[in-house]
């Protein structure tokens, strides 16, 4: 962009209070325009992480340039606000605290992404002078599934629509906003709605979201060569890496099954969650299964450059894939189930391989243990395809003419009435 711009970030989880990839998303395109010498705020739900993150340690804070502004919202009792918002679609109990940190500022770009635990009624949300631009990128399935995750009765990836019978076996409490098109007359508040990859707009729109949806894929710090290749090595045997959360649809069931028909090398497990205990319970007495708890982003390079391959064995429908691009970025290849947006990944950037069985899952392993040139020639290909795809400045190329698009377009046209919190 030729001159600085304010951004206003909302999102409800954001590091440390948060539990995935697509906070660690927000943070790094936060920091990539903080960098680029635009002002950022970042507005999130800190009682959120609170009330879903039980007896769990708070990671540690990650490093933030001098123009992000981070405003972690609290109210008492802490899950009052949040709760509030889920169930009536406004963040009718975060009013104050929102306007005292947009007080006076003139925003160019609202940015929306997870805004579960704030309800659709922030969708209209203004502040001073101008009217700003709205983007919103789809990190999750929020829009079309009160579970977020497309992931039906808690058992198994979505192939229907059966959303009462699934929210009530879920324990969840119901939204009835969902059925008013609440959600349907705000969302005209968003100039443009991204996807992460073809699959989620494919998805949304088989769903019934009816606004279309670009697609601008994620993107991670691609290191250069020199600086992998000093990277300590942290296991002698070969091992292949698991990163992400140990929930039931992160398929990490699936991958020890699995792992009982392979030799000759390690499983390293990286990440928490829920399933944790049950699943080391399962594995103990394993030697060949090492569970290393949450890692720091900072520690995840060493064991993504030296992993034969990072698996991603999810179950749902993944709407991306972070942990895919992590691993080609560090050169290493990838293992994936064929679903959603890793499908996109492995196939447009030829740096892994795909799987659809436990067979296949098992025979791609024995390929990429037992032959280097085939390893090596994968990692490259994602390494490469990294640089041009789902790097920082290609991001950002994509990210600042989308905005320039929009703009020129709200000029050639009456703005829309926009109602306020």
């Amino acid at each position: 962009m030729k001159s600085p711009l304010r951004f206003l970030h909302i999102t409800t989880f954001y590091p440390p209070y948060s539990f995935g990839g697509d906070a660690i998303y927000v943070w790094r395109l936060a920091n990539a325009l903080a960098a680029d010498g635009h002002l950022v705020d970042v507005l999130h739900c800190a009682d959120s992480y609170d009330l879903l993150a039980g007896s769990r340690q708070l990671p540690a804070a990650l490093p933030a340039h001098p123009n992000v502004t981070v405003y972690g919202l609290r109210n008492s009792p802490r899950s009052l606000a949040p709760l509030a918002a889920h169930q009536l679609g406004f963040p009718l109990l975060r009013r104050a605290q929102i306007a005292n940190a947009m007080m006076g500022k003139v925003y160019d770009v609202i940015h929306y992404h997870n805004i579960s635990m704030f309800g659709p009624g922030v969708l209209t949300l203004t502040g001073a002078g101008h009217k700003p631009i709205k983007l919103y990128t789809v990190l999750e399935y929020w829009l079309i599934c009160a579970n977020n995750s497309l992931w039906k009765f808690g058992r198994r990836a979505c192939e229907s629509e059966q959303c009462l019978q699934c929210v009530i076996r879920a324990g969840r409490p119901l939204q009835f906003w969902r059925y008013t098109g609440l959600l349907d007359r705000l969302a005209s508040n968003v100039d443009r709605f991204l996807a992460p990859s073809q699959a989620v707009a494919r998805i949304h729109a088989e769903r019934g979201f009816r606004p279309p949806m670009d697609c601008l894929p994620l993107f991670t710090e691609v290191p250069i060569t020199g600086k992998l290749l000093s990277l300590p090595r942290p296991f002698e045997r070969p091992y292949f890496l698991f990163v992400g959360r140990l929930e039931l649809l992160k398929g990490v069931d699936f991958l020890l099954s699995a792992w009982e028909h392979v030799s000759g090398a390690d499983l390293v497990i990286a990440g928490d969650g829920r399933e944790g205990e049950r699943l080391k319970r399962r594995t103990s007495g394993n030697a060949n299964i090492n569970f290393l708890g949450h890692v720091s982003q900072s520690d995840l390079a060493a064991l993504y450059f030296h992993s034969r391959a990072c698996i991603v064995p999810s179950l749902n429908q993944e709407p991306f894939g972070l942990t895919a691009i992590e691993a080609m970025a560090h050169q290493t290849p990838v293992v994936a189930h064929r679903t959603g947006g890793l499908s996109e990944i492995v196939d447009e950037s030829a740096g892994g391989l795909l799987y659809e069985n436990e067979d296949e899952l098992i025979g791609a392993v024995g390929k990429l243990l037992s032959d280097d040139s085939l390893r090596n020639s994968l990692g490259e290909r994602g390494y490469q395809a990294c640089l041009q795809l789902w790097s920082r400045p290609a991001h950002l190329r994509r990210y600042y003419d989308l905005i320039g698009e929009i703009a020129a377009t709200n000029r050639a046209k009456p703005r829309r009435h926009e109602l306020a919190v």
